[in-house]
């Protein structure tokens, strides 16, 4: 009430300004009062009309904030967003059945669970072994270990009590072979499909029935179109298997979440003509296999071990969706035994400091074991109670390691010794084993 008492006397006193103004003008000698004077009128001018552009603008801003509500809080949803969300999230449960879509932090399954591959050192390069309810993709050239990886996977999945299936697309399966690894041939499921078709369409159905836990399909490039099959050999049928690979992969992918089965194709390596930069190195089966795979590994080999026992493998992690991937090992496979576990076992040991090195000679708690590598593989092979207390603690080990808070704490964490290559993706992937033209 104040300030509007105020701007209503300016006109009066404006007027007696102007007056006085004025009549100081005339007299002689004053006229400096007279510009003090206009300087005076125009301060207070000013001065009355900020007052009341303030005044104006505070009772504005009050009237405002009482007629409008109070914005929510940082935390605070909108209660017309929350209720629209609620009703969509009905509709949709309606309409697709419960479970359709949830929350994140409600879903049952927060972390992606995992079959050992039979070697911890590989074990711990993926994060805990091959995924399950995802796609693995195993390539290489021929001989360096592909179906030896893949059969170690099914005893291993046998031995928690699962099913698993081998799809023997080559027709190459060897019983003998698989029951030293380990597996249970009597309770393996086998099929030697006629096409590609058909191989794919088991796939899916024992898929779909969430009553399997590995599938092995062997190999990717033995799976033949019905088209190619039935025509002639001069026939160029072009694309048929990529387009074949791509439709399963969209079929497959969907239905393998729900039932948690793990799908491992096998691969082989073609080479492009008529490249210059780069490797010309290429899997069969186009490129939909790479992008629906969550993990990827390409196997090398690399020696013969002495006395032809076996061969060495390297085994390079090239993708990875579950872990840090570009992570590489050394696998010692063992002709007619599989994979050396005993081997990798104490190679993940001594990485992880479960197993301390003194010199040459090996030590466990202390306790000398034996000198040399070979010479305290074999002592574990012997020693039961010394195995399992070393296994038992290596993936304790493993565990900590395996399953970090952040990806950069598992490469910090993580131990780089024999079994880990850091330098994996600085080597040429060319391949002398390889050189096949498709």
């Amino acid at each position: 009430m104040k300030s509007s008492s105020s701007v209503m006397n300016v006109p009066s006193l404006l007027l007696l300004l102007s007056s006085l103004t004025m009549f100081v003008s005339t007299t002689n000698g004053f006229t400096y009062a007279s510009s003090s004077i206009s300087k005076s009128i125009q301060s207070i001018v000013d001065h009355s009309s900020s007052s009341s552009v303030s005044s104006s603008t505070a009772c504005l801003m009050a009237r405002k904030k009482k007629d409008d509500p109070a914005p929510p809080s940082k935390g605070d949803v909108d209660p017309a967003r929350k209720a629209a969300l609620e009703g969509v999230l009905n509709q949709i449960e309606r309409s697709y059945g419960r479970g359709s879509i949830v929350q994140l932090g409600d879903a049952h399954h927060m972390e992606v669970d995992s079959i050992s591959t039979g070697a911890l050192t590989l074990d711990a390069a993926l994060g805990g072994g091959f995924p399950k309810g995802r796609v693995v993709e195993i390539y290489g050239p021929e001989s360096s270990g592909k179906t030896t990886l893949a059969l170690h996977a099914i005893a291993e999945s046998q031995k928690q009590g699962g099913t698993a299936a081998f799809v023997d697309a080559e027709h190459a399966l060897d019983p003998q072979y698989a029951a030293a690894l380990g597996i249970d041939i009597d309770a393996l499921l086998v099929s030697q499909p006629d096409s590609g078709e058909m191989a794919l369409d088991i796939v899916d159905k024992l898929v779909r029935s969430s009553a399997v836990d590995v599938i092995v399909v062997d190999s990717v490039a033995a799976l033949v179109p019905r088209a190619e099959l039935e025509g002639d050999m001069m026939d160029q049928q072009i694309g048929l298997q990529a387009r074949l690979m791509s439709k399963a992969m969209r079929k497959i992918t969907g239905s393998l979440a729900l039932s948690q089965c793990t799908v491992i194709f096998l691969n082989q390596l073609r080479s492009k003509v008529g490249v210059i930069y780069g490797s010309p190195e290429v899997t069969s089966g186009g490129n939909a296999l790479k992008f629906y795979s969550s993990v990827r590994l390409d196997t090398r080999r690399k020696e013969i071990l002495p006395d032809n026992k076996g061969i060495r493998v390297k085994v390079k992690v090239v993708k990875n969706k579950v872990a840090a991937p570009f992570k590489a090992v050394m696998l010692d496979i063992l002709f007619g035994e599989g994979i050396d576990s005993i081997g990798c076992m104490l190679d993940a040991a001594f990485d992880l400091g479960v197993v301390e090195r003194r010199g040459s000679w090996y030590a466990y708690q202390g306790k000398q074991l034996a000198q040399g590598r070979i010479n305290t593989v074999d002592l574990l092979k012997t020693d039961d109670v010394l195995k399992a207390q070393v296994q038992e603690e290596v993936r304790i080990a493993l565990a900590k390691v395996g399953k970090p808070d952040d990806v950069a704490d598992a490469d910090d964490k993580l131990p780089v010794g024999e079994f880990l290559d850091t330098d994996a993706m600085d080597e040429p992937v060319i391949s002398e084993e390889s050189s096949i033209l498709e």
